[in-house]
């Protein structure tokens, strides 16, 4: 009688591979994961930036500037805030000889502000511009 060799896995070869592809699985679920909150996170980022652009239009080309914080919340968790300091200080006189009364102007530093919680972190994001004003308001 002849002895064949045995055809097919041992159930040691078995186990092994099950623990190989159960690792490779865990791993892509992962990777998979990770990139579902990158995702999350950036777009929160870009809500928050286009409500600080938001915020900015609306302190900037509205009624005349005027230094002082204001803070509120936006709804779905953003906190904003606009700060507007004066920058610098000048006054404007008549061209080429004109009898105008000199104009006092200012220059503004306007920031604004927009914070969310996500998890146990705070995220923040600023925008930053200058805009020209009447002085001494």
């Amino acid at each position: 009688m002849k002895h064949r060799p045995d055809s097919g896995f041992t159930l040691l070869e078995v186990l092994i591979a099950f623990v190989i592809a159960g690792l490779g699985i865990a791993a892509l679920m992962q990777a998979g994961a990770g990139g579902l909150r990158a995702t999350h996170a950036a777009a929160r980022y870009e809500e928050a930036i286009a409500r600080a652009r938001s915020h900015l239009a609306a302190a900037t080309h509205g009624a005349p500037l005027v230094p002082g914080d204001t803070q509120g919340d936006d709804g779905g968790g953003y906190h904003w805030r606009v700060r507007v300091t004066p920058a610098a200080t000048t006054t404007l006189r008549g061209i080429g000889g004109a009898q105008r009364p000199a104009t006092p102007i200012t220059l503004y530093a306007v920031s604004v502000w927009i914070s969310w919680r996500e998890g146990t972190a705070t995220r923040d994001v600023r925008l930053d511009t200058e805009q020209i004003g009447a002085a001494g308001r």
